[in-house]
């Protein structure tokens, strides 16, 4: 069993996660927390942590990525979702050669799956590549710029791409009670930490003109159909969504049940694409904007 649903829990337990202990977690944040009544109040970082004061770090982590990025001229992004733990072929070959040299059948086993999905990093640089090299042709007030959870994985992938042609690349990290960094090839000035999963969304979505959606987990899934949920009821504009990853992506989701079971109609299978290889992915993004 699980060790987290294992523990007991109690009814009156708070659900949501606690500002203070999620600073504590990650010490090259934190400040100083020492009671002080008579330090201004938005100078306190005790108050400002407190579960009272929820609304207002939701406000600022709001404002502090959309002020910056807004000042550094970002105004159009691709946002390229997928696992974490999808590593570089370089780092696959590695796990392969580790685990055969130590003749553990379990690890061999792990780094076959390993170098089975490698080539889906590489497709997502690729991709991110072919975005921030026509995107350097344009005017400032018209690039496309690559934007990720800012993690391992597919997200590295994607910075990685558009940072080797010599692109800003954004990560919009969370913190997590793991210590998590942002991958070398975010821009620094373009590396945000959220707390809130809900507002880490929402910043994704306010500059998105398209979504490209490779292969992933429970956080892929989530991404994926808040931005389908926000087109399909025009809380959002349309944009392109790219499932790429044909086989997985079907063998994952049977849309065609929902379908016929009434609970979406034909036009919202219209909503995504797949495709299976980068300038696919491309395509399906020029067609939608006629560039």
């Amino acid at each position: 069993m699980d060790p987290i649903q294992s523990l007991p829990h109690h009814i009156t337990e708070h659900k949501l996660a606690d500002a203070l202990a999620d600073l504590l977690n990650h010490p090259a944040d934190a400040t100083v927390l020492n009671a002080n009544a008579y330090r201004l109040a938005f100078a306190d970082p005790e108050f400002l942590l407190r579960r009272e004061t929820r609304g207002i770090r939701i406000q600022l982590e709001m404002l502090k990525p959309d002020l910056d990025q807004s000042e550094q001229g970002i105004d159009n992004t691709v946002v390229v979702f997928g696992s974490a733990r999808f590593p570089s072929p370089e780092t696959a070959q590695a796990l392969m050669q580790q685990a055969k040299s130590e003749g553990d059948a379990q690890a061999i086993v792990l780094a076959d799956r390993h170098l089975r999905n490698a080539h889906f990093y590489d497709q997502a640089r690729l991709f991110a590549k072919r975005v921030a090299s026509y995107s350097a042709t344009l005017e400032a007030k018209d690039r496309f710029y690559i934007c990720t959870g800012g993690g391992p994985g597919i997200m590295e992938a994607a910075n990685r791409g558009a940072h080797e042609v010599g692109a800003p690349t954004i990560g919009l990290n969370i913190a997590l009670p793991h210590e998590q960094r942002a991958n070398p090839y975010v821009t620094p000035s373009l590396s945000f930490k959220f707390h809130y999963f809900a507002l880490r969304k929402m910043h994704f979505m306010m500059r998105a003109k398209a979504l490209v959606a490779f292969p992933g987990g429970f956080g892929t899934l989530d991404e994926l159909f808040e931005v389908i949920t926000l087109v399909q009821t025009r809380k959002a504009q349309p944009v392109p969504i790219v499932l790429f990853g044909t086989d997985y992506w079907k063998r994952l989701l049977n849309m065609d049940v929902m379908l016929d079971e009434g609970v979406i109609s034909p036009e919202d299978l219209a909503l995504f694409h797949y495709v299976d290889h980068p300038d696919a992915a491309w395509d399906v993004i020029r067609r939608f904007y006629d560039l």
